[in-house]
């Protein structure tokens, strides 16, 4: 299948018409998504008559822009203007945003076309993308298997060929485990460097916006797109977008890569010995391309887990509480506004949306706020103070994306504690605000990919995608999915 690069360059220059590219990618659609199920909403008319925009404007002279024709697959908590929107909620049943988020209007002025909605857990609380109100989404590798979550829709499509990009939010993982899981690259820039506007919150101090790509340089390309500042969102830095693509080809020799003891195993269980084993290949390769390799410890990294479970569910119980039945989406009439509130809410959420509102209003309520929320952010600001140092000493960390590879669906959904393990090695990441990559390595012994992870510090973005590339060109194939080249 042809990267998102080659198909804008072929579209700028004339040589393919967006309306063909099109047309290509919802015939492989058709072809599995009905066994995968990354859709919520696939806009095939609406993509025809924006391919037609970009195709026209090819035609008078004019540049589309660097997504020229490229389909973009969004992430169901995205809202996109009169295009339904619904966190794979109930709740969220007929609302249709009155407005685009800031990344789908730099989308679409980058000559991007929206090809779908991609489904999710519900509003992102989930590592399998088995909460979704409308039923699971599959692993094109072997449907058989969870894609991973919350963003496991976006995930599913780049890996089955649906879409060449996508986006995705990563909260404590998101956007990195699905892509490890799926066989396809991941990013979360650093806290602020995407625009939040129009990202439905789920845990607003830890949600970013970040791409999906077959490549390092795609998903380069689309947050070059979608990066930089937006005064419409207050926690945005105030700054351009770095430049992502020049330092593709800079290589690594120098680069000081610190092994991150602690999420490799030495000071958590569940690394799968294949997950391990790729990540010692995936160092001993930057080692030979002349990068300086060394151990390093972060101990309070092994308290993330428990930290976010705190703070993600306490800022979620605030976030969730617009959900009231009065002002837009699901409402279950009651005799009284009381009964009427909790009616709606007990029919529009899920399970797991339930338990983190419970979790988070107990961790905020009086007489527990210091034992629990109060400690958590104790803990996040010895994290922040400890990955500070650490990266003192290195440009970069690295160590597993996931700790296994796809596991069975149904498999971890009796228990929850062992479902929110899998986010053990992504979540620090978000608790600091730094940006961090997962690059496919590899296979594990069941043949399904690896994602390797890189982290760096906050704006980090370009060392990063440096190192990213040259893990990328010394990693063995990753098998593409059944059906991902095929084009009726």
């Amino acid at each position: 299948m042809s990267t998102a690069r080659d198909i804008a360059a072929d579209v700028r220059s004339g040589r393919r018409r967006a309306r063909d590219v099109v047309e290509e990618h919802l015939a492989r659609i058709a072809t599995r998504e009905d066994e995968l199920h990354a859709f919520n909403l696939v806009m095939a008319d609406a993509a025809r008559a924006a391919a037609d925009r970009v195709d026209r404007a090819v035609a008078a002279g004019e540049d589309p822009g660097p997504l020229a024709g490229v389909p973009v697959a969004l992430k169901d908590n995205l809202c996109t203007r009169g295009v339904p929107t619904t966190c794979s909620s109930r709740i969220l049943e007929g609302w249709r945003p009155p407005y685009d988020a800031t990344v789908v209007t730099r989308l679409v002025a980058a000559g991007a076309v929206v090809i779908g909605k991609t489904n999710l857990d519900e509003f992102a609380m989930g590592s399998s993308t088995e909460n979704s109100a409308f039923g699971p989404t599959r692993n094109p590798h072997d449907p058989s298997r969870v894609p991973g979550g919350s963003s496991g829709g976006s995930a599913a499509a780049v890996a089955a060929g649906f879409a060449p990009l996508a986006l995705g939010s990563d909260t404590g993982g998101s956007i990195r485990q699905p892509a490890a899981l799926c066989g396809v690259v991941g990013m979360k820039p650093t806290y602020g460097g995407v625009s939040r506007y129009g990202l439905v919150a789920f845990a607003s101090s830890l949600d970013q916006i970040g791409p999906f790509a077959l490549d390092v340089a795609d998903a380069a390309t689309l947050l070059e797109v979608i990066g930089g500042h937006d005064p419409a969102d207050s926690t945005s830095i105030p700054e351009p977008a770095p430049r992502l693509l020049g330092e593709l080809d800079r290589g690594v020799e120098g680069l000081r890569v610190g092994i991150l003891t602690e999420l490799c195993g030495q000071g958590i269980e569940g690394i799968a010995p294949d997950v391990r084993a790729r990540v010692d290949e995936a160092t001993a390769a930057l080692a030979a391309a002349g990068a300086v390799v060394e151990e390093v410890s972060v101990p309070s990294s092994t308290l993330g887990l428990s930290a976010y479970y705190l703070i993600a569910p306490a800022e979620a119980s605030s976030n969730l509480a617009r959900y009231d039945g009065v002002r837009y989406g699901l409402r279950v009439d009651a005799p009284t506004t009381g009964e009427m509130n909790t009616a709606t809410r007990t029919a529009g959420f899920g399970d797991e949306v339930k338990r983190r509102i419970m979790l988070g209003t107990y961790a905020l309520s009086a007489g527990y706020y210091d034992a629990f929320y109060g400690k958590a952010q104790r803990v996040r600001t010895l994290m922040i103070e400890e990955f500070a140092a650490a990266y003192e000493r290195v440009d970069v960390l690295i160590c597993p994306t996931s700790p296994t590879t796809a596991f069975p669906l149904g498999a971890k959904t009796a228990d929850p504690l062992t479902m929110y393990l899998n986010d053990v090695c992504t979540i620090p990441s978000n608790l600091t605000g730094h940006p961090a990559i997962s690059v496919p390595f590899g296979t594990g012994d069941d043949g399904l990919p690896v994602g390797v992870q890189l982290l760096g510090p906050a704006r980090a973005e370009p060392v990063l995608f440096r190192a990213a590339a040259a893990l990328e060109a010394a990693a063995p194939p990753t098998p593409r999915p059944a059906g991902a080249e095929v084009v009726s």
